[in-house]
């Protein structure tokens, strides 16, 4: 059974593992920062060439070293097998000058002596071990031919020469010395030098460390700044726009963001006057019905006929609420992304004549003739639905704004790879302050005559998201009391 005890040690190692996390995430977020990345940039320049330029200078003190020995022993060599040339000691191996010098040289250099003859017969040894014995060596081989060979072991630590025992008249090769002295106080040297220059490397390391993480905490300083002025702007401590203009990087960082920051402000404004329009359309249907219901309530033996007058303003109220709810339900759907389009490839001619059959009706109201140009048969990938509404809403605005006896032509063509939809009319035409604004959201030129003939200030912003959505363009063109034409242009091929 768990205790108070038991549920305070849970809850202390439930806090210890959660910090322990925090500071986790922290560790590996500096490992992911731009300071980190500077710091490690720093250290490979600083640190790479000095471990190359240590290596180098390593290696050049041995080479040097090991020539230096080299051409001082093969002198020494050189001098001693004149010697014992002059000496026949090749036959005599008794004499003690030449055993004597011999013996120094071999102590001098920590080395090993053998001399050979002719018939490759070690006849000396300075350390007493092989005499008597044959040397076969490449290197005593190539000497007796007349090459003389240097060979370094550093691994072992000895360099191997070879010098030949020369007639000092003939100059032929009547013998061959071979000496291997020691290299171990080169090797002690190279030791030496390499411990130093470990340490050197480690001050190095800690002194680029150092002055990386402060050079890079000045490098990144802007960027902090960059951050704490987003973070002060969103938390509302400033009102206008940011700048840090340290960098050419900086700068166009809060170039872009106080452009971002534009665009939003212009979206916020939008968003407000949207909400705003949408709220004014709403409320004014419900302020009329409420102004005929309390007509009704606030009266006493209301005639039918009254009552129905009534009741048939109250329906055309909620009508027109309905038209601009549905209306609205439709632009939030074609407010969404493109890739929620459906698409298939239609016959845009037999479109047209459905659209245009379902609107004779209301055409036929105002007496209004259709006439539909199609130049050539179109096929094209489009959603049905969407351009359906979009086309609908252009040749039903021609028919609500036009004249009494007007005519509406629909025109379509193409080319190889756009198809074209023109939508004249022989209406009122709109004011050419209004052109650029018609395609706003409940934009109206006339508010007061758009009510009476149902607009909800909607149609164009839909019609002009569906077109926008298949990467197609509208147009306008018109002329006060001479008409309007669109002109719609959509690729055949659609685009994703």
């Amino acid at each position: 059974m768990d205790g108070p005890e038991a549920v305070c040690i849970r809850a202390v190692l439930s806090k210890g593992e959660s910090i322990a996390i925090i500071n986790l995430k922290r560790k590996f977020t500096f490992f992911k920062s731009l300071r980190f990345r500077i710091m490690l940039i720093l250290v490979v320049i600083g640190i790479v060439p000095s471990v190359i330029i240590e290596n180098g200078l390593v290696k050049s003190y041995e080479n040097r070293a090991v020539s230096l020995r080299s051409i001082n022993v093969k002198n020494q060599c050189d001098i001693l097998c004149n010697q014992l040339a002059s000496e026949d000691y090749l036959n005599h191996t008794d004499s003690e000058v030449s055993n004597s010098a011999m013996s120094m040289l071999s102590t001098v250099y920590s080395g090993r002596i053998l001399v050979i003859n002719d018939e490759f017969k070690i006849i000396k040894d300075t350390y007493n071990l092989d005499e008597g014995k044959y040397a076969l060596s490449e290197e005593v081989i190539d000497c007796f031919n007349g090459n003389n060979t240097t060979h370094y072991d550093n691994k072992n630590a000895y360099i191997e020469l070879t010098s030949p025992i020369q007639n000092l008249e003939t100059k032929k090769v009547m013998g061959v010395m071979l000496i291997s002295s020691s290299t171990s106080e080169i090797e002690g040297n190279i030791d030496v030098l390499e411990q130093k220059g470990a340490l050197l490397l480690l001050v190095i390391c800690i002194l680029v460390l150092v002055f990386g993480y402060i050079l890079a905490g000045i490098l990144v300083k802007p960027f902090a700044r960059v951050t704490r002025s987003i973070e002060d702007l969103t938390d509302g401590y400033l009102d206008e726009e940011i700048s840090v203009p340290d960098y050419t990087e900086t700068e166009l960082i809060t170039n872009a963001f106080n452009k971002m920051l534009g665009r939003m402000k212009v979206l916020d404004e939008s968003r407000q006057e949207f909400v705003s329009n949408v709220s004014h359309e709403l409320k004014t249907p419900l302020t009329s019905m409420k102004v005929l219901a309390d007509s009704l309530v606030g009266q006493e033996n209301v005639p039918i006929e009254l009552y129905q007058e009534f009741m048939q303003d109250i329906t055309l109220e909620i009508d027109r609420e309905n038209k601009i709810i549905t209306d609205l339900l439709e632009l939030v759907k074609l407010d969404k992304k493109a890739s929620e389009l459906h698409i298939e490839l239609v016959n845009i001619n037999d479109l047209l004549e459905v659209i245009l059959k379902r609107l004779q009706p209301i055409a036929a109201r105002k007496n209004i003739e259709f006439i539909l140009d199609s130049f050539r048969p179109v096929n094209a990938e489009i959603d049905e639905t969407k351009l359906t509404l979009a086309l609908s809403n252009l040749v039903e605005n021609a028919i609500k704004y036009n004249v009494e006896d007007g005519w509406v032509r629909v025109s379509l063509n193409a080319d190889h790879k756009y198809f074209y939809v023109t939508v004249a009319d022989s209406g009122m035409g709109i004011p050419e302050e209004s052109l650029d604004r018609i395609f706003e959201r409940f934009y109206r030129v006339d508010k007061s005559h758009s009510r009476e003939i149902g607009g909800t200030g909607l149609g164009l912003a839909i019609t002009r998201n569906a077109i926008v959505m298949h990467r197609g363009a509208i147009k306008v063109y018109s002329k006060e009391k001479e008409g309007t034409t669109f002109s719609v242009r959509i690729p055949l091929i659609h685009i994703s």
